[in-house]
Order: structure tokens, then C-alpha cells, then sequence
């Protein structure tokens, strides 16, 4: 698959794969600023891209900013839908209790393309039971 992009801040940086393997590339970003204790903060990366229909990319964490610094995304997984050509934002939550700078080039998040199913909704008056039924929010154990 081929993802066309356009540069809409001349500070953004193409993406790339980093490894054969990699499931996700890293997205950076375009300005510098500082994502506050506790604060969230959207980020831009000068970029906005046109992804096949029948598919989204998806916004997630960068493991390392988790693990080093508590940083993550907001909304994770963000999704960029395939009819969307704006420029591509991504909203960093500081966790921890210390200011965190991003400078020009930083890699903040990480892209993942990943292919969409869209459901057809049938409204009804009821639904076929299960052992489970309505039991949520930690009903099936911690251990």
C-alpha cells in the first residue's frame, strides 16, 4: 500500500519504518513546545496524508516516552479516518509531575495502518442471552 503525503509545515518529517518488522512508524513533531505536568497538549506533525478507503491509521503511544517520561496519547488510539486531508495532530497527556519539552523532530507517536469494517446496525427489541449477559466492568475476575 502507498500513502500519499504532503508536507503542510516545511519542519514536518516523512515517516518511515524503522525495522522489517515494524508494525508502526514514527510520527514527529513540527514545533517545539512543553506538554505541562498533568496537562494534555495536542502536538502537530506537518503532515496530512490520504489513506485508502477500507482503512484508518491509528494514533498510539511510543513505548519508550510511556516507560521514560509517562507521556502517551490522550485519545489512544487516535483514528484518522480515510476521507480526512487535514493535517494529521496528536494529543500527548504528560502523567507525570514534571514538565515535558518537545523540540522540532522529536518522535511523539506512532502510526499503525489498519484495515476497517464498517457494521450495518439492525435496531431490535432483543438480544440473544449469554452465560455473561449484562455483567461488566470487571465482572469476569482479576486473576
Amino acid at each position: 500500500m502507498k500513502i500519499k503525503i504532503k508536507k503542510v509545515h516545511p519542519q514536518a518529517i516523512v515517516p518511515k519504518y524503522h525495522s522489517d518488522g515494524a508494525a508502526g512508524f514514527d510520527l514527529s513533531a513540527c514545533e517545539s513546545c512543553v506538554v505541562r505536568a498533568g496537562a494534555s497538549q495536542l502536538i502537530n506533525t506537518g503532515l496530512a496524508m490520504a489513506i485508502e478507503k477500507g482503512y484508518e491509521l491509528q494514533i498510539r503511544p511510543r513505548s519508550g516516552l510511556a516507560l521514560k517520561h509517562s507521556i502517551s496519547v490522550l485519545n489512544t488510539p487516535g483514528t484518522i479516518d480515510s476521507d480526512y486531508r487535514g493535517e494529521i495532530g496528536v494529543i500527548l497527556i504528560n502523567h507525570s509531575q514534571i514538565d515535558f519539552d518537545i523540540c522540532v523532530g522529536d518522535r511523539i507517536a506512532q502510526g499503525v495502518v489498519s484495515q476497517v469494517f464498517q457494521a450495518q446496525f439492525e435496531e431490535c427489541d432483543s438480544l440473544d442471552s449469554t452465560e455473561r449477559g449484562t455483567s461488566g466492568f470487571g465482572s469476569t475476575g482479576s486473576k
